[in-house]
């Protein structure tokens, strides 16, 4: 009997390396994406530096998957364990160490866990639009209360295609149109099942124990207006997180700064990478 090869976790998260540099610069997207939201500034790195390779991939809520149902189980990806393990097996399929990761969102968080399971993969972390908690507690401000949370988990139960429209309008510009659209689309090719399990996972998380266990150097950035994030939790963060860390604001609205602001994104690379 001939077995099928199992397909590859690279391949599955449809992962891409672009250039031929000796340093790996890896770019993961946040809740809701896919590896389009970096469009606006890879052509910027590839062009300008040769030092660079560039990887791009999928997590495996997005809608861009192939085939969601048998890569994405709800159970297990209840917390970012699941998806940190998926990093770190990614980046050893690949034979990448070393590597300087840019976590959006979630996978700022996703990518602190991956580094203190296997710190000799990262030199770097830059967290874009990060949080450890989104839920305000005593003495801590996440950003949200409880109903708030829980308004929006049946905002998407009840009628994801018109939460979808509604949440891309309110942490994107809405004078970016162009950028609202397109993660408009990105949301809606996410099956809602999915998209409410992964909400769950998001919104309900609590990783503020993991920051002073943290030792890579950490670069925060953070927009000037991001109704996801508040500033509060920058600070927080700088605070908590053990390695050297340092916090880079970009005067922008929205919680999607490589779609709003690339440029200024960009300056904020060239500075901590030093191209």
């Amino acid at each position: 009997m001939v077995m099928k090869a199992e397909k590859s976790l690279s391949t599955a998260m449809n992962a891409r390396i672009m250039g031929s540099g000796k340093q790996t610069l890896v770019l993961a997207h946040g809740y809701g994406g896919d590896q389009s939201v970096w469009d606006k500034i890879l052509p910027m790195i590839h062009h300008t530096n040769n030092n660079y390779q560039l990887l791009v991939f999928d997590w495996s809520f997005s809608g861009a998957i192939k085939d969601p149902n048998t890569l994405f189980d709800p159970a297990k990806y209840s917390t970012y364990d699941a998806f940190s393990d998926d990093l770190i097996t990614l980046l050893e399929e690949l034979n990448l160490d070393s590597t300087i990761f840019v976590g959006h969102s979630m996978s700022g968080m996703i990518g602190c866990i991956a580094s203190i399971k296997k710190p000799h993969l990262f030199t770097k972390l830059i967290l874009i639009g990060s949080s450890p908690r989104y839920i305000n507690s005593e003495g801590y401000e996440g950003g949200f209360n409880i109903t708030d949370i829980e308004q929006l988990f049946s905002s998407i139960e009840s009628n994801y295609d018109e939460w979808a429209s509604g949440f891309a309008s309110v942490v994107i510009d809405k004078n970016d149109q162009e950028s609202v659209k397109m993660f408009e689309k990105s949301l809606k090719r996410m099956k809602p099942e999915i998209a409410l399990s992964t909400a769950k996972t998001v919104f309900l998380s609590d990783y503020c124990d993991i920051l002073e266990k943290v030792v890579i150097p950490c670069t925060i950035v953070q927009t000037t207006n991001d109704i996801v994030v508040p500033t509060s939790v920058v600070e927080y963060m700088k605070k908590m997180i053990k390695a050297e860390s340092d916090i880079e604001m970009i005067d922008t609205i929205g919680h999607f700064p490589q779609l709003t602001a690339p440029l200024k994104l960009l300056e904020i690379f060239d500075r901590v990478m030093k191209i």
